[in-house]
């Protein structure tokens, strides 16, 4: 799309604030920020708060996180005195998820594990983005395979808006830099081998050498690890 390109022109050259700036200027109350609760969806949550302490910002309780997601969600209210918006997958779904395949049947074939995705985190996601234009998220390029060629600002198809992710050149030594500069809280699970955070069953530390993704569905192919919500 013509606009995208031209905003990746635009911005290309500047700094991660100014585009975080520029984004909450241009699109007011038509913008969010979808945390995961994980490192770099911290920082941006820090970023953001501080140059508007008034910005939407919403999570997914999918119903199976671990104890330090939650912990992690009320520090952050704590610390920025704000309520992050929390969406939760719906109720019969969910009931239904049950019946057919099980607690854990996401174990059992990648329908399965998308299925449970499409329940738990897409639905939700798709009501927190009604009437949005454009959303950020904590996405970096060196975090997989899956992400290498994302880019600054792009078109999300799957949701009919604009996508930021303002951290995409980021390293991992940026992330954790920016943290503890500026004290910003984090899930202690990062201090137990979990680079990457997501439901408590789908989710493992990863060991030395390891992808810093490879926690995730870690029985499933690097190319498959993703749950829809960033699908190219």
């Amino acid at each position: 799309m013509e606009i995208i390109n031209k905003l990746n022109e635009e911005l290309k050259d500047v700094s991660t604030l100014e585009v975080i700036e520029y984004f909450l200027k241009e699109y007011k109350d038509k913008i969010a920020l979808a945390s995961s609760l994980g490192a770099e969806d911290q920082v941006l949550t820090d970023m953001i708060l501080k140059t508007d302490k008034d910005a939407k910002i919403f999570t997914l309780d999918t119903g199976r996180l671990n104890p330090e997601t939650y912990n992690v969600m009320d520090a952050t209210n704590l610390k920025y005195s704000v309520k992050l918006d929390v969406y939760f997958p719906k109720l019969e779904n969910v009931e239904n998820l049950y019946k057919t395949q099980g607690v854990n049947g996401h174990f059992e074939s990648i329908d399965n594990r998308k299925n449970c995705c499409k329940i738990r985190k897409i639905e939700p996601l798709k009501r927190a983005l009604k009437g949005l234009d454009v959303w950020f998220t904590g996405l970096r390029s060196s975090q997989s395979v899956t992400r290498e060629e994302m880019k600054l600002v792009e078109w999300d198809e799957a949701f009919g808006l604009i996508k930021v992710n303002p951290l995409i050149n980021w390293s991992e030594d940026d992330v954790w830099t920016y943290i503890k500069e500026n004290s910003v809280p984090y899930n202690k699970l990062h201090d137990q081998g979990y680079p990457s955070i997501g439901c408590a069953p789908c989710t493992r530390a990863v060991k030395d050498g390891e992808d810093i993704r490879a926690g995730r569905w870690w029985w499933e192919n690097p190319e498959h690890k993703e749950c829809g919500l960033h699908k190219k």
